[in-house]
């Protein structure tokens, strides 16, 4: 509970703002703050994410107390920042849609795919944002002056560090601060072609009743998934995960058509409707990647060994190399440092590096010493594709016990947590009993709204 009440505003904004992109259907109404309700989409939706956002995609037995006592936090900040008229502008909505519209875009590569994929236009999708992007800021303004006084101290940093029992005290191993710089080479025109004509032989030997489409995709795709699931998905228009393109050219067919080919971060791909169903679809595809050449990397190795020389020579920053060469789609988001997979930010160990694409960097980790760059070195990407690399050794740590000489910004860190929610939890019992509040018979034994419902009964 105490991370929950030290979560940031600025993710309860985003949660929000993803939130309302969700299609309205019938819903229950489970809490009630004041003018304003919780509804069980709402619950739903956050539930959904925080499945989706685990490494098993599960959530806790008590995700759903957790998350509705954040609904009721929030909806109480909200009330008072606006008793308090803490000021958010229409400048402050506008600024925060337009960088959420923006990231829909990058999302899904354009306007119009934004709307083939998600079945709203801009406009729409302003008008869904606009109310909770402002409660979101509102919230955000009354967490902030909520805690904008609690700081820690030395001491108190220490004192909840020395009653950390000592067979408790976490140890951690070797981590390590790793970079990568990545050319993906691209095919020549003639593979395209060869792929693309490869593709529309199959259409036309599916439409003639010559083949299956289905055989053809055991037989010849390309995709790594296709012999467990002959290359058939399942896709809702919300989904983030599918590649924009691949995804457009889904939700354009209808059922039992067969699209021309279609280029994605993965290849080629032919793709067949087989149902529609609201926003879900089930189609089937075959992928074909345009073969890259021996000459194609052994150019894009030369390069890459040209950019080595230039940050070696104090030319270039490993980062300002990045910025302008990498190919990585995720480049332009962490400049190209590998990210812990236990939010820990660019801090990660050696076992984390178990993507398959990640496992040969652990050999050449042997013969790098902080602040060296590796040689380039051809490797094979998530999506299958060939590519060279060079690898950025930054830091690395010794394995050790926590300590405060070592660790002491981390303690300091929860430390300042937990003080922060402890102020915001004192502050929600204060002001929760100024406001009339209703909880669903489901969520009243939860530990703080019980506590939150004790005080209320008190007045």
């Amino acid at each position: 509970m105490k991370k929950l009440l030290a979560l940031s505003a600025g993710a309860l904004l985003l949660w929000q703002a993803s939130a309302a992109q969700q299609k309205l259907v019938a819903d229950k109404i489970i809490g009630v703050v004041g003018d304003k309700i919780i509804l069980k989409s709402d619950m739903d939706g956050a539930l959904a994410d925080q499945a989706r956002n685990s490494p098993d995609g599960t959530v806790s037995p008590q995700a759903a107390c957790t998350t509705m006592e954040m609904l009721i936090s929030q909806k109480v900040m909200v009330l008072q920042a606006e008793r308090d008229s803490l000021p958010v502008s229409d400048g402050d909505v506008e600024a925060q849609m337009e960088n959420r519209i923006r990231y829909f875009e990058q999302l899904y590569g354009s306007k119009e795919k934004m709307k083939e994929i998600t079945g709203y236009s801009v406009y729409q999708l302003r008008e869904r944002f606009r109310q909770p992007i402002k409660e979101g800021l509102l919230a955000q303004a009354m967490r902030n002056k909520v805690v904008e006084n609690v700081k820690v101290t030395p001491s108190e940093v220490k004192r909840y560090f020395d009653a950390i029992p000592k067979d408790s005290l976490h140890f951690y191993e070797s981590e390590l601060e790793i970079g990568q710089l990545i050319l993906i080479p691209k095919a020549t025109r003639e593979m395209d072609n060869y792929a693309i004509e490869r593709l529309q032989d199959f259409k036309k030997r599916v439409l003639n009743k010559e083949s299956d489409f289905g055989s053809l995709a055991i037989l010849y795709s390309e995709d790594p998934g296709v012999k467990e699931n002959k290359g058939i998905y399942v896709m809702n228009r919300s989904d983030k995960q599918w590649d924009a393109d691949f995804m457009a050219a889904a939700f354009r067919l209808k059922e039992g058509e067969i699209s021309s080919p279609v280029k994605s971060q993965f290849g080629y791909h032919l793709i067949q409707m087989i149902k529609r169903s609201g926003d879900n679809v089930t189609v089937q595809h075959i992928l074909l990647k345009a073969a890259v050449t021996k000459s194609d990397l052994a150019g894009a190795t030369t390069k890459l060994d040209s950019i080595r020389t230039l940050i070696v020579n104090n030319k270039l920053t490993f980062s300002e190399a990045v910025a302008k060469y990498s190919d990585a789609p995720s480049a332009k988001f962490d400049g190209g440092m590998l990210q812990s997979k236990t939010g820990e930010g660019t801090l990660l160990t050696i076992d984390q590096l178990d993507d398959p694409s990640e496992r040969d960097i652990v050999l050449m980790l042997d013969t790098l010493k902080p602040g060296q760059i590796s040689a380039p070195v051809s490797f094979t990407d998530e999506t299958g594709r060939a590519g060279v690399r060079i690898v950025y050794l930054k830091t690395r740590t010794q394995p050790h016990r926590e300590n405060l000489t070592d660790d002491y910004s981390r303690i300091q860190q929860r430390t300042l947590d937990i003080k922060r929610a402890e102020a915001i939890n004192k502050w929600l019992i204060e002001k929760i009993p100024t406001f009339y509040v209703h909880v669903d018979d489901d969520y009243k034994n939860c530990s703080h709204i019980s506590q939150w419902m004790a005080s209320l009964a008190k007045q």
